[in-house]
């Protein structure tokens, strides 16, 4: 099974796939992590070189460094989990592509960018896709003492262009499952769960 997270910083994905992957292994069931950009030596370096400061990245650019990072790490890690059964959640996957890097950035047609994301994840598609909807205004406030990498200094409007993304996914993708961000984590935790115990069974 495949289970992706989606959302803008600030969103507590983070905190979600910790509690939902403790879940899990109290279950008795293998699972991994991985964040995206990143998983592997080739995906870790490209997420160094996109999340720096210091570079000025084309909008074009980024778009296919993010998706060559996902294609290393679907072929070289998440590909082989799969075949043996086991659950692979991801911090991030093409969603976020097509909502930073298309709606946010707009580096390219959205179409284009949905092509060039089939092409970077090998065919594969998310299970179940968890979007934890969070405000820009509530963003900020969680994010107000982080330091922030070149990605999360893209400023308010471009965040809200990635928030319309991400809803207008949620609408045209069956996968998705949109879940208010701003309830507790205790709450969130609970509901995240029973829909993943429902995949399972």
């Amino acid at each position: 099974m495949l289970i992706t997270f989606e959302g803008i910083d600030g969103s507590g994905k983070s905190t979600q796939i910790e509690l939902l992957r403790d879940k899990l292994k109290k279950n008795n069931q293998k699972v991994s992590v991985f964040r995206e950009p990143g998983g592997t030596l080739v995906s870790e370096k490209v997420r160094e070189l996109l999340l720096d400061q210091n570079h000025v990245i084309d909008p074009v650019t980024e778009a296919l460094l993010f998706s060559s990072a996902r294609s290393q790490l679907i072929s070289e890690v998440v590909m082989p989990k799969l075949e043996r059964q086991e659950i692979v959640i991801l911090d991030r996957f093409y969603d976020s592509t097509i909502a930073y890097q298309g709606y946010g950035r707009g580096s390219m047609p959205i179409e284009k960018l949905q092509e060039l994301s089939k092409i970077a994840s090998h065919g594969l598609v998310p299970d179940i896709t968890f979007y934890l909807k969070i405000d820009i205004d509530q963003s900020e406030k969680r994010r107000s003492n982080f330091t922030r990498d070149r990605m999360e200094n893209s400023g308010v409007e471009f965040y809200r262009r990635v928030i319309k993304g991400f809803d207008k996914l949620a609408i045209q993708e069956s996968r998705f499952v949109t879940i208010d961000a701003s309830r507790s984590v205790k709450e969130i935790e609970k509901n995240i769960w029973n829909l993943v115990a429902d995949q399972l069974k």
